[in-house]
């Protein structure tokens, strides 16, 4: 079958299931398994005993990518991230597989762990943009409620507020998770650290300071270099040759998001910057103390007799039912995930305390320039601690005046 260019015209449009490839070639989702060469070609040196080409893999994980896609009203079919598929697929999978029995239940929830952490240092190493985490996050909250609704509800433990406090928490949750998605306080490009485009055929002029700058302003511009007097030291230091801007003290460059981003902490389902940083703590404690609530009613629930403290770890005939099985296999669950950040609260609060953020106390910590105690939980770098209150009160009050550089001047030159 020979492979038909179709480029799309100006004042063509593309339908639901429409969409222009990695080729820029106009393209449909039912011709799926059509114009595989890559696949034919690799399928044709296995059969004929022959080694596969280096980028034979990648090539056909691009093609898969490329062409597994959802219809959409506007704009064409989207193309789907394949890491957002196995959080939907193997989540209820392996929970129901775990119902069955506890020592199913046991290695089950201690391994499914390691596979996200192991899963978190591949992606960390490779620096790789993905949204299995964020699909994770979402999925888990989302069927846990699922379930509280379709099997701890029908059980009549559960008066209608302590489902309203329930959804009430969870709607939050979204709500604040959605707010840290936004920006996070990226270093917007200031024109005047930018290389300039004008072409001169004569010496530059020396011009009124009082404009647009010196000579020696222009030609650092020029230069590629920031202006200032300390452009030398400060300026290639803070200078990022990916962003093209001056980073301000604090910030830093993500390179997952391929952005700079103001006061960078780290990098989670997105990054965690000056303008986010409150409402991705906001989403911990919320997601947490929702969280916790919800084991506390599930646990009293499907064991009415036992003590909450150690009801996770006693719970006699919770497997005799496969729906009490499921309801304490969740909570289990719940719990992990509870625990983790848990852990992850408490390092940030310990952080914002001491004034210091995550990205600036492992860099501290690499280069020995930190005190720290209790196994590392505790680093305080010095640089910006200020007291416990004057810290908290910066923290508290940084998203309110983001430190952007000013404006470009209308002229350069």
């Amino acid at each position: 079958m020979k492979k038909k260019d179709k480029v799309l015209e100006k004042d063509e449009t593309l339908c639901c299931c429409e969409y222009m490839n990695r080729h820029g070639e106009r393209s449909h989702i039912a011709a799926c398994c059509c114009d595989c060469e890559d696949l034919d070609e690799a399928c044709d040196r296995w059969l004929k005993r022959e080694s596969q080409r280096a980028d034979s893999l990648s090539r056909l994980a691009a093609v898969v990518t490329d062409r597994i896609r959802v219809p959409w009203l506007w704009g064409g079919a989207r193309k789907v991230d394949l890491s957002v598929v196995p959080p939907l697929v193997l989540l209820p999978i392996l929970l129901h597989l775990a119902a069955l029995h506890f020592l199913l239940g046991m290695v089950v929830l201690t391994a499914l762990p390691g596979l996200v952490l192991w899963y978190y240092y591949f992606t960390h190493r490779k620096k790789g943009r993905t949204l299995f985490f964020l699909s994770l996050a979402l999925f888990s909250l989302a069927y846990m409620y699922y379930m509280f609704i379709t099997e701890v509800l029908p059980r009549g433990d559960v008066s209608s507020v302590q489902l309203g406090v329930v959804t009430v928490g969870v709607v939050f949750t979204l709500a604040a998770l959605a707010h840290t998605k936004k920006d996070p306080g990226i270093v917007r490009p200031n024109q005047a650290d930018i290389h300039s485009t004008v072409t001169y055929h004569s010496p530059v002029v020396d011009r009124d300071p009082a404009l647009n700058g010196t000579r020696q302003e222009v030609e650092a511009i020029l230069a590629n270099e920031p202006v200032g007097s300390e452009r030398k030291e400060s300026g290639r230091r803070n200078w990022c040759q990916v962003c093209k801007v001056v980073r301000p003290p604090r910030a830093g460059h993500c390179r997952i998001c391929g952005v700079c981003v103001l006061r960078l902490d780290h990098h989670c389902v997105c990054c965690v910057g000056q303008a986010n940083h409150r409402s991705f703590l906001l989403t911990l404690l919320l997601f947490l103390l929702t969280s916790l609530y919800g084991i506390i009613l599930v646990l009293r629930s499907v064991c009415p007799r036992q003590n909450l403290l150690t009801a996770l770890l006693y719970c006699p005939g919770v497997y005799n039912q496969y729906s009490t099985a499921l309801c304490f296999t969740c909570a289990w669950y719940s719990s992990i995930v509870t625990g983790g950040l848990l852990h992850l609260l408490a390092l940030q609060v310990i952080n914002v305390t001491y004034n210091v953020t995550e990205r600036e106390a492992r860099t501290a910590l690499r280069d020995k320039t930190a005190h720290s105690t209790y196994w590392g939980l505790i680093v305080d770098t010095g640089a910006y601690s200020r007291g416990f209150r004057s810290n908290w009160a910066e923290f508290l009050t940084m998203g309110d005046h983001l430190n952007q550089p000013p404006p470009a001047p209308a002229d350069l030159v």
